[in-house]
């Protein structure tokens, strides 16, 4: 398939996309179709995530470089360290995945306006949750949740979606649980997407498109 230079290929009915390779700069590398489960496993599988605000047009993304953590990787502060040892918070899985994408929608963030995670998107990933894909874990604070973060297990890789608090430290919280979590059944990587300081502080770091995508096909084997 041959793309002119900045042409974005409109998806149709089947679930089915371009060659990650002709992504461009930016890592679009397709937008329409629609947000069935078929479709979510599918392009998650390729290495290609939905990204967009506006549930009329899904745009889908795979950057190169991509950002992963390993989790043999992780950084954890002195700080942090001691509210993990402060049993200030405790934290669960798929207890209340709904609340949690709904927060990472609602919640306003630092630098940010509006919100990628829109009707359509809480719809689909409530589906993929029902099917034993899409996964929450979540930061309590007594009997009050304050925190957590979602995404799609593929089985030897956690694709991370988004995350939110609402008393600090509860998001990285919930993200150490999940990365002890992946580290403790050996998974390969947690799949951050793309960069931010938040993130590469942790010990997540960014690798070429080629070799995530080496991972992914690679299953759970080293």
């Amino acid at each position: 398939m041959n793309t002119p230079e900045n042409y974005i290929p409109v998806l149709g009915e089947e679930p089915v996309f371009p060659l990650v390779e002709y992504a461009n700069e930016d890592g679009l590398l397709a937008m329409g179709g629609d947000l069935s489960p078929r479709r979510l496993i599918n392009a998650y599988r390729q290495g290609i995530f939905p990204w967009f605000n506006d549930d009329a047009l899904p745009l889908w993304w795979s950057p190169d470089p991509r950002l992963v953590l390993f989790p043999g990787e992780l950084k954890v502060s002195k700080s942090m360290r001691r509210v993990l040892n402060s049993g200030r918070f405790r934290c669960t899985r798929n207890q209340a995945f709904k609340q949690v994408i709904q927060n990472c929608a609602d919640i306003p963030r630092k630098g940010h306006t509006g919100t990628w995670i829109t009707p359509g998107m809480q719809h689909a990933y409530l589906k993929l949750f029902g099917m034993g894909i899409a996964h929450s874990f979540e930061t309590w604070q007594g009997n009050e949740l304050v925190g957590g973060i979602y995404g799609l297990d593929l089985g030897h890789v956690f694709c991370g979606e988004s995350m939110y608090h609402t008393v600090s430290n509860a998001s990285k919280y919930a993200l150490i649980q999940l990365v002890n979590h992946l580290e403790e059944r050996k998974y390969r990587l947690l799949d951050c997407q793309v960069s931010s300081p938040h993130l590469l502080s942790l010990g997540a770091r960014q690798i070429p498109r080629g070799r995530f995508l080496e991972i992914l096909k690679a299953g759970g084997n080293p």
